[in-house]
């Protein structure tokens, strides 16, 4: 874990070759030699589970970021929404690299906390990259499907669990994964939710209903005087303190999720 500049010659002093002679040759393995970056990450991801001797269900967290690079050779650069420094009311924009980031969670021993230890960025160019290359635009829920699926299939035994945003919680990307993995995101305050379709009577002709009854949107169980909540204290909040919360659990179903799911999980 290298955060200043000079990251392979920081590896080394880790790894005790500080007086190493010939550390030129560890330069050359990014830019010589041939490797994958996927085989890398799958080996690095299988690593982090020995090393924390992870079993059965497996948290990743995912989220888009941006690497602000500058430089005639930095070819699929773009300029974004810096999320860091823009709010509601106010809109800032910054160039750089969209890359979009998966991270294992899992609590380590001597922090007494959760750490998203990162193991595979995507590259995300912008649409315009793309359209001056004559190449097809692929948004960012459909390079954030293949990972999905490429981790799956590096961890067919355990149960993956996925951590997103609001931004993941698109009904393209939950049709296509949710068959293989869970996937927590945050839903709008005023999404259409529903309740599980009855089944169809016998004998019934034409295509049986695909959602129930029409159940209140999130924003209006929040207004709802009658609303039960249930308390709930979060430990090691933002600035290292506790934070109670109250929170209100139920089960509906999105529109446009086209069958019956219990690996699809909103948070509002």
């Amino acid at each position: 874990m290298s955060p200043a500049s000079r990251t392979v010659p920081n590896a080394l002093r880790v790894m005790g070759l500080a007086q190493e002679k010939h550390f030129q040759n560890y330069h050359r393995v990014l830019n010589r030699a041939a490797w994958s970056s996927w085989r890398t990450s799958r080996i690095l991801l299988e690593l982090l589970i020995k090393s924390f001797a992870l079993a059965g269900e497996i948290v990743i967290g995912f989220d888009e970021t941006i690497e602000r690079r500058r430089g005639e050779q930095i070819k699929a650069k773009g300029i974004y929404r810096d999320a860091v420094r823009s709010s509601k009311s106010f809109f800032v924009k910054t160039s750089g690299l969209r890359r979009l980031c998966f991270a294992l969670l899992t609590e380590v021993a001597f922090a007494r906390k959760v750490w998203a230890l990162p193991f595979l960025t995507v590259l995300c160019p912008s649409e315009r990259y793309d359209r001056e290359r004559g190449k097809r635009h692929r948004k960012l829920t459909e390079r954030a499907r293949q990972a999905i699926l490429l981790i799956k299939r590096w961890l067919p035994d355990l149960e993956l669990v996925f951590v997103g945003d609001g931004g993941c919680a698109a009904l393209d990307l939950l049709n296509a994964v949710r068959e293989e993995v869970t996937v927590v995101s945050r839903l709008r305050l005023d999404a259409a939710l529903y309740r599980k379709a009855k089944a169809g009577r016998k004998g019934q002709l034409g295509r049986g209903r695909k959602k129930g009854k029409r159940l209140p949107t999130l924003q209006a169980i929040i207004d709802n005087p009658k609303t039960r909540w249930r308390s709930l204290t979060i430990k090691h909040w933002y600035g290292e303190k506790s934070r109670k919360i109250e929170i209100k659990s139920g089960k509906g179903r999105v529109s446009g999720i086209t069958s019956a799911n219990k690996r699809c999980r909103f948070a509002g």
